[in-house]
């Protein structure tokens, strides 16, 4: 791997963990629009609170480069989960998110096999 590749590892990991990070200010700043989202499923609005704590704590690791991998498995798994809440077939501005959702758990996919690169924090 080149020093360009391992730019381009730290711009990815970066542009993700602000969508990580953005995601946990707004949960924090405004956590009546998820509790909504997860009423509409019935699910326990208290929920809000640990996808909070996960997007911050996602958001950070993802990028500081630390254990980017397990990290990026994680939110991938979590993009693939939360889709639900926006499928609304009915709303296109919630479709967007839905498939927005999939695309991202598509690039954490790549990063966990690409790992950090070089400009990461290490154990």
């Amino acid at each position: 791997m080149n020093r360009f590749d391992d730019t381009l590892l730290l711009l990815g990991r970066i542009l993700i963990a602000v969508l990580f990070l953005g995601g946990a200010a707004q949960k924090a700043f405004s956590p009546s629009d998820a509790m909504e989202l997860l009423a509409r499923l019935n699910m326990p609005t208290v929920l809000v609170w640990p996808a909070l704590v996960f997007n911050l704590i996602t958001g950070i690791a993802l990028l500081a480069g630390w254990q980017t991998r397990l990290f990026a498995l994680a939110a991938a798994a979590y993009c693939a989960f939360t889709s639900i809440f926006h499928f609304l077939p009915e709303d296109p501005w919630q479709m967007t998110i839905f498939v927005k959702n999939w695309s991202i758990a598509g690039g954490c996919l790549a990063l966990a096999v690409a790992g950090a690169g070089r400009f990461a924090i290490r154990r």
